[in-house]
């Protein structure tokens, strides 16, 4: 396959303390504008009188959305400057916030929400940029940071929405969420560094790369499926415990759920130690301790059927767990897949995160359908066959088998330059 990309990449030039700090701050604050529907839909129901169903559909379209972006935006990280991509996707994500804000009605609210969800991608082009910004040796730390910053804005949105929703309205935190996303495109427009553009490709041949590298990339496959197994057991967890929760075993408000997510933002301090875990030792071997640890989860969590205090302490014990797994496996996961090749990482990225994505859409549907029909411990034990099937890939896999970020990747060789 023809391209045209540039003759070499120009080494990491290193990046101080405080840079990867700010975007992982930008990291979370994006991403919290992905999820902060979900714990409002009740409240747009009351004010614009519709059925909850009708007012859920602005979180999926979110959803949808932002699966939307992450396929057709993330892959432009390699063909534009990712400064002014990233600032203008900011300022489109606060003024589609600030329309959702102000929508006077149902059908505007969610057509803005759709456009929050597929503009709201920036830490998808965050992260292979900083990874980019470092030396090999540094790079899974800096990606653990941004990592804890994405995994604290994904578990603490559903908090932020629902405490100031409560006591504001609905329309607070999209205001407020609209004013902190200009805020951070006016910040970063200042401090990030000018990168250049890594392939001139046109942008059909992009989403075409995409889609390539799936098929031929074997560490990248090995990516996905360590996160789309571990993501999917954790989709399914946190899709069935709003149920078990709220349902006649335990008779407690969603606010519990909110505490619980609490306790599973926990999670977010653990990953930049799992980046230096990767510096030192590798990916495989990490992602073989989230396997590990997701097993454990699930039968931690097994004990939850139980109910009364000790089935709280162990859901919430459990809980931690699987999204110490996930997270941990992530910048695992994203470690190997930014070490292929520097010229394809936002379409690395891209096929990953959309899969893993996928993932976690099975998982949840498969979690609340385990759970209707057969109850917790079913849930349970779907988890634990999700993660089995990633640590037997690891066990299979691991075999004699060169680190992936120690050895180039085969299907991403240099090819001639020439136009398209």
């Amino acid at each position: 396959m023809s391209r045209n990309t540039s003759a070499t990449v120009p080494a990491p030039a290193g990046v101080g303390r405080r840079l990867p700090l700010l975007m992982a701050v930008a990291c979370g604050v994006t991403v919290a504008n992905a999820y902060f529907p979900q714990a409002i839909t009740p409240l747009i129901a009351q004010s614009f009188d519709v059925s909850p169903a009708t007012a859920a559909t602005l979180a999926t379209l979110t959803q949808l959305g932002y699966a939307a972006g992450i396929f057709l935006l993330v892959p432009l990280g390699d063909r534009l400057p990712r400064r002014p991509l990233i600032t203008v996707l900011l300022a489109v994500t606060s003024l589609a916030l600030l329309s959702a804000g102000l929508a006077p009605a149902t059908g505007l609210l969610l057509a803005a929400g759709t456009l929050v969800g597929l503009a709201t991608v920036v830490p998808q082009i965050l992260l292979p940029m900083a990874a980019g910004l470092v030396e090999p040796a540094r790079r899974g730390s800096v990606i653990g940071t941004l990592q804890s910053g994405l995994i604290g804005g994904i578990l603490l949105a559903r908090t932020f929405g629902g405490v100031l929703g409560e006591h504001l309205g609905w329309r607070a935190p999209y205001l407020l969420a609209a004013a902190l996303t200009a805020l951070l495109a006016v910040a970063l427009g200042f401090v990030l560094p000018t990168t250049t553009p890594a392939v001139r490709d046109r942008y059909p041949a992009l989403l075409a790369d995409t889609l390539r590298m799936l098929r031929t990339e074997k560490e990248l496959r090995r990516s996905v499926l360590f996160q789309v197994t571990v993501f999917g057991g954790f989709s399914a967890a946190w899709t069935a415990v709003a149920l078990l929760i709220t349902g006649p075993r335990y008779d407690m408000g969603t606010q519990a759920v909110g505490i619980l997510a609490l306790v599973g933002a926990g999670s977010m301090f653990f990953a930049p130690a799992a980046g230096a875990w990767v510096d030192r030792h590798g990916p495989d071997r990490v992602n073989l301790w989230c396997t590990v640890g997701g097993l454990a989860a699930a039968a931690v969590l097994a004990v939850g059927a139980l109910g009364g205090i000790g089935g709280i302490i162990a859901l919430a014990a459990g809980l931690l767990l699987i999204d110490v797994a996930v997270q941990c496996g992530q910048v695992a996961n994203q470690s190997r897949i930014f070490a292929l090749r520097a010229e394809f990482r936002s379409r690395l990225n891209t096929g990953y995160m959309t899969c893993s994505f996928l993932g976690g859409s099975v998982g949840s549907w498969l979690g609340a359908r385990a759970f209707d029909r057969f109850g917790w411990v079913a849930v349970c034990a779907l988890i634990a066959l999700a993660v089995a099937v990633s640590l037997a890939a690891i066990l299979v896999g691991g075999r004699k088998r060169p680190d992936a970020a120690d050895a180039p990747a085969a299907g991403l060789q240099p090819t001639a330059s020439s136009s398209r």
